[in-house]
Order: C-alpha cells, then structure tokens, then sequence
C-alpha cells in the first residue's frame, strides 16, 4: 500500500482497498468518539486528530495499521500494548487482528487530559 498526499482523511482513507478502509473507518471513529473535541487535519501525511496540539495519528501500511499516540501515550499503556510492535511513540496493529477499539479509545482519552493539562498551566 502506498501513502498518497491526501488533503483530508477521506481521500486518505478512499486510497486503500475496502478491507483497510473499512479498519481505518473503525480506528477513526473510536479516536473521534473518545476526542469528541478534536479536529481532524492530515500532518506527516497521516491522519491526525488535533486538541490543545497534535492528540494522535494513525496510518496503514501493509500489514498494519499505524497508532502514534506520542511516547507520553505509549508508556501509560505499556502492558497492554506489550502484545504489539512497539516503537518510542508508535504501535502497530496488524491487518489480520480485530483492531483493539476498547485500548485505542483509552489511550486517546489519556492524551486527551495530558492536552488539557498543558493548557491548564
């Protein structure tokens, strides 16, 4: 799968086959329902979820799809997301599994108040 430079994640989404669409649909809806707040913007040419600064971004590759909740959201979580390829500030979900809708709706909320906190102070 390639990354195309879409101007919004609808035409991202639009430039993968139905299976991936329809996994990218599923972990944007989750991000959206958990940030009810936050706007939607393409930044590193990946959909990105935006709310007192960049909350988290999300990407399909060829067999995964990409979650960048930032190191902060990363270490929080570390347990559970022992079962997946980490990186410093990513995860990846592969294609072949349920996407963990439940975890990626935690971790969005946990970014969520480390935004607000920031404003807070």
């Amino acid at each position: 799968m390639k990354r195309s430079l879409a101007e919004n994640i609808d035409d991202y989404i639009a430039g993968f086959p139905a299976p991936v669409q329809m996994l990218l649909e599923e972990v944007r809806a989750t991000i959206k329902k958990a940030a009810p707040g936050a706007t939607e913007a393409i930044k590193y040419a990946m959909p990105t979820f935006i709310l007192n600064g960049n909350l988290v971004h999300f990407a399909a590759f060829k067999n995964h799809i990409g979650f960048y909740p930032a190191p902060i959201g990363m270490t929080a979580f570390e347990k559970e997301l022992a079962a997946y390829e980490t990186g410093k500030g990513s995860v990846q979900f592969p294609l072949d599994q349920p996407m963990p809708l439940a975890l990626i709706s935690r971790i969005v909320k946990y970014r969520v108040a480390k935004n607000m906190e920031k404003v807070k102070k």
